[in-house]
């Protein structure tokens, strides 16, 4: 949990349907926080100096052996690196393999509210999101990948069906990053793809900026599997500073 010496030095509110992007150097911890409840946050990382790296859901949940995102799992690149770490959670689930929603899913959800006619009412959808913010870098589709859901959680069957848990996330419930290495993210605070909300959900996010002390030996996320400590050296010798 953070102490009460832990200072937040950015604090910003993110309303329901929006996008953003910014660059976090490594060392930085970015929490944050469901205001009201039921939020949803879509997120990619790519590294900025080689956006070709980015961040990649199958090798980061193969080799932590897990569906689903917490406290003590690293998010992982195409090249094995660590971009960062959960270190603190109130919720204990986020899904990474729902992906996002697009302009047809909303339409057939939430029906079109476009902006020209109700400015920003409007309903905006994860996918196009996304690409706004990629093309603010020169990037596009073609450098999408398959994205994080913060506050969401999603179950499966055995038989393979999926199920969208409604009330999973509470006003309050927060989840920090450290990050590893300098990190271009992405996020929007559109809708799940699952969620089965009678009206577009609009449901604001904080999210807050403080330093990060030094990663211990002992710490909880370099030790929470083997495979960690390899995604941590990979980063060790790529921020090697001669």
């Amino acid at each position: 949990m953070t102490q009460p010496n832990e200072t937040f030095f950015y604090r910003e509110e993110m309303p329901g349907g929006a996008h953003w992007s910014f660059i976090l150097k490594r060392g930085t911890v970015l929490r944050l926080t469901d205001k009201e409840g039921g939020a949803n946050v879509g997120m990619l990382f790519y590294n900025p100096l080689n956006p070709v790296e980015r961040y990649n859901a199958p090798d980061t949940l193969k080799c932590q052996h897990t569906f689903k995102l917490t406290r003590g799992n690293c998010l992982y690149s195409d090249m094995g690196r660590v971009f960062c770490s959960v270190v603190e959670d109130t919720l204990g689930w986020h899904d990474t393999v729902c992906g996002n929603t697009t302009k047809r899913i909303v339409e057939q959800k939430w029906g079109t509210r476009t902006y020209q006619q109700y400015r920003n009412d409007w309903t905006l959808n994860g996918l196009d999101s996304f690409l706004v913010e990629l093309g603010k870098y020169g990037l596009g589709k073609k450098d999408l990948a398959a994205n994080v859901n913060w506050f969401s959680k999603v179950r499966v069957d055995a038989d393979g069906s999926m199920h969208f848990a409604e009330g999973h996330s509470k006003a309050g419930d927060y989840v920090d990053l450290r990050f590893e290495m300098d990190t271009l993210v992405l996020f929007h605070t559109c809708p799940h793809p699952l969620n089965t909300a009678s009206s577009y959900p609009k449901k604001p996010v904080i999210y807050e900026l403080r330093k990060a002390e030094p990663v211990a030996e002992d710490d909880y996320c370099l030790g929470f599997r083997p495979e960690n400590g390899r995604g941590f050296a990979n980063n060790r010798l790529y921020t090697l500073q001669p």
